[in-house]
C-alpha cells in the first residue's frame, strides 16, 4: 500500500487508520512524505513506531507522481495499491480486491468508489464480478463508468505491471498519462461491483478554479491516442479522438474564463481539432452533428460557446 503524503495533516490519521483496519492484514504500508511542511512527517513516524507494517520515506517534494514512484521503487510485495492520503477505505477493500484478483487469475482488480465528506463510505447496492480483457479495460475508459477505470487508487495491481512504467513527474493528470499503459500490459482484469473506496471531497476541492497546467491533460490524451494508433487499437480511435476533442474544447473555453487569451495553448487545441477531423477517417467518423460542431468551433469559438450554452440551458429545462 503506497500512500503519498503532502500537507494533509487534518486527514492523514483517518486515512492511515482505515488502512491499518483492513481485514487483510499482510500489508506493507509505505508512507511517502513528499517534503510536507506541516505535521505530516511526525505523524508518519509515529505510525511507523507503532506498527511494524508501516515504512516511511522522507524526500524532497517531487509531486504526486514522484511520491508514487518512490513507493513503487521500494515496495517489496507482489501487489501494489495506491491510496491518496485524504481518502479512506472500507475495511475489506484490500481483501475483496485481492481475492477477486487471485480467484479469477487476473493481473489487476478494480472497484467502484463513493464521494465522501468524512462520513462512512456508503454501502450502495453491490453486484458481482466482471472479468475483462485488457482491451475491454481500455474501452472502459470511454464508457459511462470511465472515472472508475482511469484513476490509480481504486485498484490492486500485480507488481510486474509497473516494470518499466512510472508516473510522469512534473505533470498533473498523471493517472490519465499512465493507466492505459498498465491496461495494455494486463491480459485480464476483474471489476468488483462495489464501492470500497471513499474519495474525500474537501472544501478546497469544491471551490478551486481552473488549473493553469490543465494542458497536461491534453498532452496525456495526445499520447494515449498516439499509443492506440501505434499499438493497433483501431476500434478505440473514434471515441479516443472525440474525447480528446470535446475535453480540449472545454479546456480552451475554461482557459478563456479564468486566464484570458493564451494564444499558444489555444492555437494548439484548435490544431488538434482540425487534425482530428482528418485523423479519424481511416477508423470511421464522428457523427454529422459532431463534425459540424467542431467546424463551427474552428470558425468562431465565440458562436460555438453561445450555441453550447443554449443547448445546455434547454437540456436543463427538460
Amino acid at each position: 500500500m503506497i500512500i503519498p503524503v503532502y500537507r494533509v495533516e487534518a486527514y492523514l490519521e483517518r486515512c492511515v487508520d482505515s488502512v491499518l483496519a483492513q481485514t487483510y492484514g499482510n500489508l506493507e504500508i509505505i508512507l511517502v512524505d513528499d517534503g510536507s511542511d506541516d505535521g505530516c512527517p511526525a505523524i508518519c513516524d509515529t505510525y511507523a513506531r507503532k506498527d511494524g507494517r508501516v515504512r516511511v520515506i522522507h524526500q524532497e517534494n517531487r509531486g504526486l507522481s514522484g511520491a508514487r514512484n518512490a513507493g513503487i521503487d521500494c515496495a517489496e510485495g507482489s501487489y501494489l495499491v495506491f491510496t491518496d492520503s485524504d481518502d479512506y477505505l472500507v475495511p475489506e477493500f484490500v481483501e475483496r480486491l485481492y481475492e477477486a484478483c487471485v480467484g479469477t487469475g487476473s493481473d489487476l482488480a478494480l472497484c467502484r468508489f463513493a464521494y465522501v465528506r468524512g462520513e462512512a463510505v456508503p454501502r450502495e447496492q453491490e453486484g458481482g464480478l466482471r472479468v475483462l480483457t485488457g482491451r475491454q479495460m481500455q474501452a472502459g475508459l470511454y464508457g459511462p463508468e470511465g472515472v472508475y477505470y482511469v484513476v490509480a487508487w481504486n485498484k490492486l495491481y500485480r507488481r510486474e505491471l509497473f516494470d518499466g512504467i512510472r508516473y510522469p513527474e512534473g505533470r498533473i493528470h498523471e493517472d490519465e498519462a499512465t493507466t492505459y499503459r498498465i491496461f495494455h500490459r494486463a491480459e485480464q482484469a476483474v471489476y468488483v461491483d462495489a464501492a470500497l473506496y471513499g474519495y474525500f471531497i474537501s472544501p478546497s476541492s469544491i471551490t478551486r478554479g481552473f488549473h493553469p497546467r490543465r494542458g497536461d491533460w491534453v498532452t496525456a490524451m495526445e499520447e494515449r491516442v498516439d499509443f492506440y494508433e501505434r499499438e493497433g487499437y483501431g476500434e478505440l480511435m473514434v471515441p479516443a479522438l472525440k474525447y480528446l476533442a470535446d475535453s480540449s474544447i472545454h479546456i480552451y473555453l475554461e482557459r478563456q474564463d479564468f486566464l484570458g487569451e493564451g494564444k499558444k495553448e489555444q492555437q494548439h487545441i484548435r490544431e488538434l481539432i482540425r487534425r482530428g477531423l482528418e485523423r479519424v477517417k481511416p477508423y470511421g467518423n464522428f457523427s454529422l452533428r459532431t463534425r459540424i460542431g467542431y467546424r463551427m468551433f474552428l470558425a468562431c469559438p465565440g458562436i460555438y460557446r453561445k450555441l453550447l450554452n443554449r443547448v445546455k440551458s434547454e437540456s436543463g429545462k427538460q
